[in-house]
């Protein structure tokens, strides 16, 4: 078959599956895989070079930790020191003992049942953080615990491959002298990836961009990353480290963002290939001859390392929640598992036998964990959240004239001013991370839902002459402004509404006084645009000024047709054609009085 059969294979597979699974809420890690099965050799054979394809499709995951180096300064990694030394090395070594003994307790000799455990303790960089990234979660708290876990693990895999010849059985000579010369090697390699990187990568970008040229500068780009992972592959180290530490080396370079727009399609279409290739070396055969060897061992590594992981993150002080997100992130065995397995093979530390069998298990380890992702976020989240009430804070001062609903960045700027002035107000907040940020800068806030009577009534809504409505979330806006509606009919309301749709659901419910959060920043910033155009500054103010109040009067009008999407349609074009005409009539009028002047 013709590499370009092949192509339109693997691109059609992908296409279709990826699409499919994505719309069903799988993501298109399971997608990818589900493509790699089907067209692979256990089910339809389209396509059987599975180990060529594997190895050329690792680029992809070398890819995907360059443009994650990127996106790490220096100083932000160095934050990260306690988590990746202290989190990574604890998960590696508790999760690898473990492993280590039911290995030893299913008859494995010591030295295979340490590369096993070892092994199986490395989890999946590629498939993690792709999911984590389409789920824009790499940097929430358990986002930022799995890559700091994830990145020590790939700097493992170093001590690991020098420990094989250690545990081989082989007449290979195996003494300290070759074991010390590999490790030296790696760092030797690391200085001089660092070291070069640093004084040599900028000026040849900057030489590169110099040249005009889009495509050598793509071809620049490509060229690094390819370098220092050939680099670390020749000191026999991981080439994922490799990439990473060049694209940390790129990070607060200037020309780090068209570096990751060139590098991110390449990466994209690879990292699928991977995935792909992983699920066409699904043995399925072995699965079909040994069913419940295969899954007893698939449970009990994940069950093994989700323990583990979920113990770790609440001791290094996680919240529940964040600690079981890790847990079901990180269960899987690693692509790394796959090198790590086949050296041991060659230093006959490993059978093929036994090989098969645990890349196997990798293999459905981690084409579980999408799985296991969508299970946490659609069904256990939604359910133990819903089930864990928030103890919110209790509102026990005399009432304030101001009630402030929301205390983001509309709702602190609003109480900064009533403060200088000297007003008290009562403000209330329902993220617990944005009260804890408030009041770590001195300021005073209530932890709080604000559409709940109970602490309306507590904070004194009925006595209050104004509550100010700047809760970001629409829902839960347009919850709270009913509420106060029904129960504190007299209290004023003026609210801050996210757009005109919202301010439409708002005067619905009786809110008179609202104000679109970005419409006056906008007309400010039109004003001086028209005034850095060289327009004076007395006529630039006089349209802003027309402009703003044939804006409300229009919104005022589509209320009344908001329901209708037609009419509310027609309406928009009506008012877009009266303001020209009304700017047109100006202009005329204007050039009247000149002829009349002259």
């Amino acid at each position: 078959m013709s590499f370009i059969h092949e192509a339109a294979i693997f691109l059609g597979a992908a296409i279709i599956a990826v699409t499919i699974f994505s719309k069903l809420g799988f993501g298109s890690v399971l997608g990818y895989l589900v493509a790699g099965v089907v067209i692979g050799p256990w089910c339809f054979g389209l396509i059987t070079g599975v180990d060529n394809i594997l190895h050329f499709a690792e680029l992809g995951v070398v890819l995907l930790l360059f443009l994650i180096g990127l996106e790490l300064q220096p100083s932000r990694l160095w934050v990260l020191r306690r988590s990746i030394f202290g989190m990574g090395l604890a998960q590696v070594l508790v999760t690898g003992v473990l492993l280590t003994i039911v290995a030893i307790a299913l008859g494995l000799s010591i030295p295979t049942a340490i590369i096993v455990g070892l092994g199986l303790s490395l989890s999946s960089t590629a498939f993690v953080l792709q999911m984590l990234a389409e789920k824009k979660q790499l940097n929430t708290v358990h986002g930022r615990a799995s890559f700091a876990i994830l990145l020590f693990q790939d700097i493992a895999v170093i001590p690991l491959l020098a420990l094989l010849p250690l545990l081989s059985v082989t007449d290979t000579p195996t003494n300290d002298t070759g074991v010390t010369q590999m490790v030296l090697t790696g760092v030797l390699a690391i200085i001089v990836l660092v070291v070069g990187g640093h004084y040599l990568l900028r000026p040849v970008f900057r030489l590169i961009a110099s040249s005009g040229s889009h495509e050598i500068f793509t071809a620049t780009s490509l060229m690094v990353v390819i370098g220092s992972t050939l680099l670390m592959e020749m000191a026999g180290l991981s080439m994922a480290l490799g990439a990473f530490i060049a694209g940390v080396l790129l990070a607060d370079s200037e020309y780090r963002h068209e570096i990751e727009v060139n590098i991110e399609p390449f990466k994209g279409l690879l990292l699928g290939l991977f995935f792909i290739a992983v699920g066409m070396s699904v043995n399925l055969g072995l699965l079909a001859s040994q069913p419940l060897t295969i899954l007893g061992l698939v449970v009990g590594l994940m069950a093994i390392k989700f323990i583990v992981l979920y113990g770790l993150a609440r001791i290094f002080q996680l919240p529940p929640r964040c600690s079981r997100s890790l847990a079901f992130v990180l269960p899987q065995g690693g692509e790394f598992a796959f090198v790590l397995f086949t050296a041991a093979i060659g230093y006959q530390v490993l059978e093929q036998a036994l090989a098969d069998v645990l890349i196997l298990v990798v293999s459905l380890s981690m084409a579980i964990t999408p799985l296991l992702f969508v299970l946490n976020e659609k069904v256990l989240k939604p359910w133990l959240d819903g089930r864990t009430r928030p103890v919110f804070d209790r509102i026990d001062e005399p009432g304030a004239p101001i009630i402030i609903a929301g205390f983001g960045r509309v709702g602190q700027i609003i109480g900064r001013i009533l403060r200088v002035k000297h007003i008290p107000f009562t403000a209330m907040e329902i993220s617990a991370k944005q009260v804890d940020f408030v009041r770590k800068y001195g300021g005073k806030i209530y932890y709080g839902d604000a559409s709940r009577i109970d602490l309306l009534r507590a904070a004194d809504a009925g006595q209050a002459k104004i509550f100010v409505l700047a809760i970001d979330d629409e829902q839960a806006s347009l919850r709270t402004a009913e509420v106060v509606k029904t129960h504190f009919p007299n209290l004023e309301i003026i609210a801050r509404a996210r757009n005109r749709h919202h301010a439409h659901l708002l005067r619905d419910l009786g809110v008179k006084i609202i104000f679109r959060e970005t419409f006056l920043s906008s007309l400010n910033l039109a004003e001086e645009v028209l005034c850095g155009l060289g327009m004076p500054r007395p006529e630039v103010v006089e349209t802003i000024e027309k402009f703003k109040a044939h804006d409300e009067t229009a919104l005022m009008k589509q209320h009344a047709v908001h329901h209708d999407e037609t009419e509310y349609i027609q309406s928009v074009k009506d008012a877009a054609e009266e303001l020209q005409e009304l700017f047109e009539a100006d202009i005329e009028a204007e050039g009247g009085e000149d002829i009349k002047q002259n």
